[in-house]
């Protein structure tokens, strides 16, 4: 069998607090990141920290984001093999559950997060560009990319998209009920998880759907 890949921990990838709920595996980053359709990417723009959502997508250890051509972020990453790139930080967070505690100060919440930290690169690469975009729609909704127009020479041309390998990377969970007190375990409050999970609603065409045109197999599985 082969060897588990993790991620080493650094000081920016090790908690502060609850340190064992800390994961550092490839397996337990990839499907939380895979699991997701937002992240938030942080950087410093004249001097103070900006913070974005924005959607994503993975290849490998590389995620990818995208915007437009003009976006600050985009442009501060660069476009030169030579450039220095844009120190990020990417967060994804999935919230299970509510915990339900006696006391409010052990109230809390059920979990699964990744933080990655890195320098960002602008793609430049025409080949590694479309690769990108089609991970981006394939991430949203998988067999998506192949199922749809791919993008012409005007709207890659629009489009620019970061790079940002997954090498200072961490996950971290919290799973079970609430830690209370025992001098609370007597206290007359329910207490419990209340579990919180993604829906999908029925499809809804658009207006000028052309009639006769199904929904893909890939949709009609959610």
């Amino acid at each position: 069998m082969a060897e588990e890949k993790s991620f080493a921990a650094t000081d920016r990838t090790l908690p502060t607090r609850a340190r064992e709920r800390a994961r550092y595996d490839e397996p337990t980053v990839h499907a939380i990141l895979d699991e997701g359709y937002v992240c938030h990417l942080g950087f410093v723009r004249d001097g103070a920290p900006v913070v974005l959502p924005t959607l994503y997508g993975r290849v490998g250890d590389r995620l990818y984001v995208h915007g437009s051509t003009g976006s600050r972020p985009l442009r501060m990453a660069g476009r030169r093999s030579a450039d220095p790139g844009l120190p990020v930080c990417v967060t994804v967070t999935h919230v299970d559950g509510l915990v339900l505690a006696r006391s409010a100060f052990h109230h809390s919440i059920n979990y699964r997060s990744v933080v990655v930290h890195g320098t960002a690169h602008q793609v430049t690469d025409q080949e590694e560009k479309k690769a990108a975009l089609d991970a981006l729609v394939d991430h949203v909704l998988p067999g998506r990319a192949a199922d749809s127009r791919p993008a012409n020479a005007k709207e890659l041309a629009a489009t620019a998209v970061l790079r940002l390998d997954l090498c200072e990377v961490s996950a971290k969970i919290r799973t079970g009920g609430p830690n209370d007190e025992p001098e609370d375990l007597t206290l007359p409050h329910w207490t419990g998880v209340l579990p919180v999970s993604p829906v999908y609603g029925t499809p809804i065409p658009a207006d000028d759907l052309a009639p006769g045109i199904p929904a893909p197999a890939y949709l009609s599985a959610l």
